[in-house]
């Protein structure tokens, strides 16, 4: 298929419309499901393989079309049955689906086998109504397998790229779910996050991601590394389809016993968080550490604009707000628990994988098997960085070991406590940080450039946070951090809202394959 013109009808509808604009042309008849479906599908063969080659998407399911039609039928008979009804989504590839689609955590190992059951978000997704396109590309393992990886690589689905420049990284681990809703290859998408892999590619891709309390949402069916730190969460390209999502997947699971925490806190409708007015009145702590002066000057001054914004919607800044710099950053105790639930909960997801009768290569049912697949097809798996971390997360002892109980104190616990503490005593709504820096050139020798982020903070206390656009260098999307204490997605969303809708800053992405300013470097355009 040609690129779809952009110009075309269908095209300005599909490619940057919001849920509600896109459920109103359904209701009345401008479009359909299967039109809107068909725009997304053909956007994904104009833009993942062909044209500038995004690598975003992993998989199609075969029966999307059909889907998508039939939805339009039970709106006609019957109106639709949410705001998600006949909205295409994507999935990130280490949520469980039992369709004709696999799900592998971008690993060939997981090929020769399929999930025992659905995810219960892929379940409540399409109970909802949406249209499940199919996988997206991820970092392999949820980027949890080497020490010196490439964000958006994955065996299966090769190097995602920035939508942006071409060159740089997307982040990981969620790229292909962020990458994808900045390139309107889907309306929205799902991803997960252990530390930063929603907030990071949200931030480097330029659209929104809602990082949930953890037991907000369920992890049941998805590929695990950690029980403390593990949550679902979308990518879209406004705050409001975000929170619309949100809303669908959150809630209790009785195959994820940490949901029950969320049974009296949870919104099932949190587009009522959707008050443009939120920021006056609101208490925001600006969270300062030295280890953000790597961001760089355009970071630092496309964060001054956005408290300067926030000021003039109202808001009361609390600034400067400071915690130790070892609570800031991935460190070792927070790989330590890491590494223990890993081993702990991989093996008992692969335990439950159903081999496929059809597989020629005996798939893995354990860590270790994992792991000597890795050395059996190393020419793939292992071409670029190797398996680090799994080799460490073989060698731990089990969840009783001493080592594993004192890190998670150290870990999780004190950042809960210093969180609580700060929000307590200075009676703030949220604190507010720049994301991440600008993205880095993308390195399948050396691995990533990482710069650091804040996401770290909210990751080890299982606390919320929403990734907003707040700005751009050189053509490259900057964003901001809010963070909240446990169970405040309500007002971290009111806040983000109103942040966006003062602002406005996201860009779509323009996919050059150089940085901005550099007149004689060819673009390609979508």
């Amino acid at each position: 298929m040609s690129n779809p013109d952009p110009t075309s009808a269908i095209g300005a509808l599909a490619y940057e419309a919001t849920i509600a604009q896109l459920q109103a042309a359904m209701d009345s008849g401008a479009i359909s499901a299967e039109a809107l479906t068909m725009a997304c599908l053909e956007r994904i063969e104009a833009l993942n393989r062909a044209g500038p080659c995004l690598n975003a998407v992993i998989e199609i399911s075969p029966s999307a079309l059909k889907t998508a039609i039939a939805l339009d039928t039970e709106r006609n008979a019957h109106g639709p049955r949410s705001p998600l009804h006949g909205i295409p989504i994507l999935l990130k590839d280490n949520i469980d689906t039992l369709d004709d689609t696999a799900t592998t955590a971008g690993s060939l190992a997981l090929l020769g086998s399929r999930p025992a059951a659905e995810a219960t978000v892929t379940s409540r997704l399409r109970a909802a109504g949406a249209v499940i396109l199919g996988k997206a590309n991820m970092s392999e393992w949820a980027n949890f397998r080497s020490t010196a990886s490439s964000s958006g690589w994955s065996a299966r689905g090769g190097q995602a790229r920035n939508p942006y420049v071409l060159s740089r990284s997307p982040c990981g681990s969620s790229s292909g779910s962020a990458i994808a809703v900045a390139a309107s290859m889907c309306v929205v998408a799902i991803g997960t996050e252990t530390d930063g892999s929603i907030s990071c590619p949200s931030a480097l891709c330029g659209v929104v991601g809602i990082k949930p309390t953890v037991g907000l949402t369920s992890r049941a069916g998805v590929v695990p590394i950690s029980f403390t730190q593990d949550t679902v969460g979308p990518h879209a390209r406004c705050v409001a389809d975000a929170a619309t999502v949100l809303g669908i997947i959150a809630g209790p699971d009785p195959r994820d016993p940490a949901t029950a925490a969320a049974a009296g806190h949870a919104r099932p409708d949190y587009r009522t968080c959707l008050q443009a007015d939120a920021l006056r009145g609101a208490r925001i702590g600006v969270l300062r550490s030295d280890r953000f002066a790597g961001f760089g000057r355009h970071v630092e001054q496309a964060f001054a604009n956005a408290l300067t914004a926030m000021i003039d919607a109202g808001a009361h800044i609390v600034d400067p707000v400071t915690l130790p710099d070892d609570l800031l950053a991935f460190g070792e105790a927070e790989l330590t628990v890491l590494i223990y639930e890993f081993k702990d909960t991989l093996n008992r997801y692969l335990a439950s994988r159903v081999p496929d009768p059809q597989a020629t290569d005996p798939p893995p049912h354990s860590l270790a098997e994992l792991i000597v697949f890795n050395e059996r097809h190393a020419e793939h798996e292992l071409r670029f960085f190797g398996q680090e971390l799994l080799l460490q997360a073989a060698a731990v002892g089990d969840l009783n070991d001493p080592a594993y109980q004192q890190a998670l104190v150290a870990s999780r616990d004190t950042v809960r406590q210093a969180l609580d503490t700060v929000l307590y005593e200075k009676q703030l709504d949220a604190l507010v940080a720049p994301a991440t820096g600008l993205a880095w050139p993308i390195d399948l020798i050396a691995g990533d450039r990482y710069p650091g982020g804040s996401s770290s903070l909210a990751a080890r206390a299982g606390y919320p946070m929403v990734t907003v656009p707040a700005g751009m260098a050189f053509g490259l999307p900057i964003a901001i951090n809010f963070i909240g204490g446990a169970w405040s997605e309500p007002m971290l969303i009111r806040l983000a809202y109103a942040f966006e809708q003062a602002t406005r800053w996201r860009r779509p992405p323009t996919y050059r394959l150089w940085l901005e300013g550099d007149n004689e470097l060819p673009t390609v355009t979508a």
